[in-house]
């Protein structure tokens, strides 16, 4: 089993900036890659961001592509999501997720979820 435990979340003003982080602990040497979603209130959690775990390979939604910035640390065991010039549609329930596999834009699910942090973006 994989244990995701985000933290990070909180509110911040537009353009401003966050940095979230999600802390990995269990069987970890089989996940493949590690990502980011997050679920605006009233409607479906969508794919942020993912990175696989033996390379460096990083993906983007187009909402958050040259604002946010994934990166992983392997010995810390942790993936961190830098978000910056921040939005109010940025706000949202943001989730760590992990999984055996690629995670895509396309994935809706994936093996581990994290329990989510807040993130609000208001003036």
């Amino acid at each position: 089993q994989v244990q995701l435990v985000e933290s990070g979340g909180g509110l911040v003003q537009p353009g401003g900036s966050l940095r979230l982080s999600c802390v990995i602990s269990g069987r970890t040497e089989s996940l493949y890659s590690m990502g980011w979603f997050r679920r605006a209130p009233g409607k479906e959690r969508e794919f942020v961001s993912s990175v696989s775990m033996s390379h460096r390979s990083t993906w983007y939604s187009d909402s958050v592509k040259g604002r946010f910035a994934i990166s992983r640390d392997n010995i810390k065991k942790a993936v961190y999501l830098q978000m910056n010039s921040l939005k109010p549609e940025d706000t949202a329930v943001y989730f760590c997720a992990a999984d055996r596999g690629l995670i895509s834009s396309s994935r809706k699910e994936v093996d581990y979820w994290g329990q989510g942090t807040q993130v609000t973006v208001s003036s």
